[in-house]
């Protein structure tokens, strides 16, 4: 019998408060991002202990609205949240956090809150030097750049690309939806996946001077209606999978390092088994550190499907799927070791752990669960 150990936050009562824990060895501290339009009160922290397996929850670690994605700095001393919202100070516009981390308790400190240009920010990222933070707004259609100065906090907006266009599916696809920043393994390019354009877009990045401009060619033609979402590069640094979220497929691309370009499809495969009829919505995708398996989330199946990756060809081969025992795994993570995973179920407010294992790459869910109200991202520091 399946042993679950569920640890209740007891947001209302508790909203301010926050365990003083221990740091023995092995420890892994954990942000948990979340919408907060219900019950959700901000960013909250967990500590994981690894053998044996034990979390300890430590409540919230800072009170915001909305910190829907998260990231760490590569110096594990400060953390950046984007805050989901189509309103700041009074002007359309979300918003981008950095934050201090406290290594004892986990505590969060706000540094400042810089206004991300446009509308329902998503996601965000910081280039291989730690200097620069770029963020997507979803709503808005844009990208935003900023600093990141000494203190980490954020300096002045560096940079603004408005994106245009659209795609065929009326209802999701009638203007630009960038979902997603990402740095190439070389910090030279930075690929934007944008929903409603079908396209993943290219800037090439000089990161002397925090500069981004248009590659050439500047996108990648992704199918009609496939709504491209998030995208990870193999370890080889050349090949890149993309998840498309309204198609629930990955399209496997050769990856030209002289361009940032993604010249060649390989193949597409569904992400969901072949009897499945239902909703269908791809969401994260992520690959292991060893390039041996890829692993992408379905939304509505509420599973996550699990790829062995052919080591010559690259090429995609369905092992498992990971029921995720909630609803609308949003997203997922990989701890540092490899060994577990942790899916975040927007829509149960829960975040499931499961073991993973190096050598099939097939995992099995395992207490505990971690309660939390409507989770959208797990990062480790």
């Amino acid at each position: 019998m399946r042993l679950r150990i569920f640890l209740a936050l007891a947001v209302t009562a508790a909203a301010g408060l926050f365990a003083q824990a221990g740091s023995p060895a092995g420890d892994e501290l954990i942000y948990v991002g979340t919408y907060t339009q219900h019950s959700g009160k901000g960013i909250y922290a967990f500590r994981f202990q690894i053998s044996p397996p034990r979390l300890v929850a430590l409540g919230v670690a800072a009170e915001a609205s909305n910190p829907s994605f998260l990231v760490v700095h590569p110096n594990r001393r400060y953390l950046y949240a984007v805050n989901e919202d189509n309103l700041y100070q009074n002007r359309p516009s979300g918003s981008v956090s950095a934050y201090t981390i406290d290594e004892k308790n986990g505590r969060l400190t706000l540094l400042n809150q810089v206004a991300t240009r446009s509308t329902g920010p998503c996601h965000l990222a910081l280039d291989k030097t730690g200097r620069w933070l770029l963020v997507a707004n979803y709503s808005g259609g844009s990208v935003a750049e900023f600093p990141v100065e000494k203190d980490g906090s954020l300096g002045d907006n560096l940079a603004f690309l408005q994106h245009k266009g659209s795609s065929v599916d009326r209802e999701r696809q009638t203007s630009p939806h960038p979902h997603e920043i990402v740095f190439s393994p070389d910090n030279r390019f930075v690929l934007v996946p944008d929903l409603g354009l079908d396209e993943v877009l290219t800037y090439r990045f000089d990161a002397a001077r925090g500069t981004l401009t248009p590659a050439d060619p500047p996108f990648t033609r992704m199918a009609a209606a496939s709504g491209p979402r998030h995208l990870v590069f193999h370890p080889n640094g050349k090949l890149v999978y993309v998840e498309n979220e309204l198609s629930a497929t990955i399209g496997v691309y050769g990856y030209d390092p002289s361009n940032g370009h993604l010249d060649s499809l390989l193949e597409t495969v569904s992400t969901l088994p072949a009897d499945y009829v239902g909703p269908k919505s791809g969401a994260e995708i992520a690959i292991s550190a060893d390039g041996k398996f890829l692993y992408a989330s379905n939304r509505g199946h509420d599973s996550i499907a699990a790829f062995a990756i052919d080591p010559e060809k690259g090429t995609l081969m369905k092992i498992d799927y990971l029921a995720t025992d909630g609803k609308t795994p949003r997203h997922f993570a990989l701890d540092p070791t490899g060994d577990f995973i942790f899916a975040a179920n927007q829509d149960s407010g829960s975040v499931v752990l499961f073991r993973r294992s190096q050598y099939t790459g097939k995992g099995a869910a395992l207490g505990p669960v971690m309660e939390v109200p409507n989770p959208v991202c797990v990062v480790f520091r």
